[in-house]
């Protein structure tokens, strides 16, 4: 505002405005555009984006459920500690950890750091990441450091986990050890073809045959009961119907010569007091633990 300035009142004083400071009071008030106003690129979150999420987790679910009735969950036999051909493995997703574990500096006095260390910086980094990189720039070749700790990670999960999983592979092959699951799964398998051929699937022997046998009184004597037990169920290797797997000569020779991760047990035993008959004997009373002399009286000689 400028104009002429006198002393006192002038009521016939001019005032002359220069543009206008006042501030017009709003007459329509803003209402943010809703989805409608962007037509084919939004839509409404309630019904329409949730209920799509919802099919899609429906279909997840459904998938889901159907792996698991159509491949059951490989469960093994109860834990036995007395089971020293059993080679421990960890699921698939922690093989590289397990890999790493096997290694000097990461194990035995150093077990902290492999097991507490090594991940928790992993980890660490993974958190850090978003406040240590801060660059607007969303193509990885532009981001080289942040890009090689990601491929160097990937490639060292990676490699733990095929090392982990080559040597364990190496060692059921060395042992002879087929896994347990993979036995129950060759078995269901037979049945099934079994039953598809209209054949009855073979029954498998489920007590001790001629448990009255002296030779049954030689087995509680021998090595065999540290690891097969006393009741032939020991996780070793499980000896009821052991006779529909092997024959006697088949028996022998393992017990000559040892198979897989069992050390030969013939000249053991016999250091441990039995004689080479009782040996033979205990032998042919393997060999008779089948499924179809359930029930049937021991014979006279064998």
């Amino acid at each position: 505002m400028a104009g002429s300035h006198h002393n006192g009142n002038d009521n016939n004083e001019k005032i002359v405005y220069v543009g206008d400071s006042r501030v017009p009071k709003p007459t329509k008030v803003y209402t943010p555009r809703d989805y409608t106003a962007f037509p084919g690129k939004s839509e409404a979150f309630i019904p329409n984006f949730l209920l799509k999420e919802w099919m899609v987790g429906c279909v997840f679910l459904v998938g889901v459920l159907v792996l698991v009735v159509s491949h059951p969950a490989p469960l093994g036999y109860p834990a036995d500690p007395t089971n020293t051909g059993f080679i421990p493995m960890p699921d698939w997703y922690f093989l590289f950890m397990y890999q790493l574990l096997k290694y000097p500096y990461m194990s035995d006095q150093f077990i902290v750091l492999g097991t507490v260390g090594i991940p928790g910086l992993a980890f660490g980094g993974l958190l850090l990441a978003p406040f240590l990189d801060r660059s607007p720039e969303r193509r990885f070749y532009r981001r080289p450091v942040t890009s090689a700790m990601m491929l160097l990670s990937l490639a060292a999960i990676v490699y733990l986990t095929n090392v982990s999983w080559t040597h364990y592979q190496h060692e059921l092959e060395v042992n002879g050890i087929v896994p347990e699951h993979i036995e129950r799964e060759e078995k269901m398998r037979e049945e099934r073809e079994a039953l598809k051929a209209g054949e009855e699937p073979p029954k498998e022997a489920e007590s001790i045959v001629f448990a009255d046998d002296p030779a049954a009184e030689i087995y509680q004597k021998a090595t065999c009961v540290q690891c097969h037990g006393t009741d032939l169920r020991g996780g070793a290797a499980v000896l009821i119907g052991i006779g529909d797997k092997y024959t006697e000569e088949e028996i022998a020779d393992i017990v000559h010569n040892g198979k897989g991760g069992m050390a030969p047990q013939y000249d053991e035993n016999l250091k441990q007091g039995l004689t080479e008959e009782e040996m033979d004997s205990l032998i042919a009373w393997l060999a008779l633990q089948k499924a179809e002399n359930e029930g049937k009286e021991a014979p006279a000689a064998h």
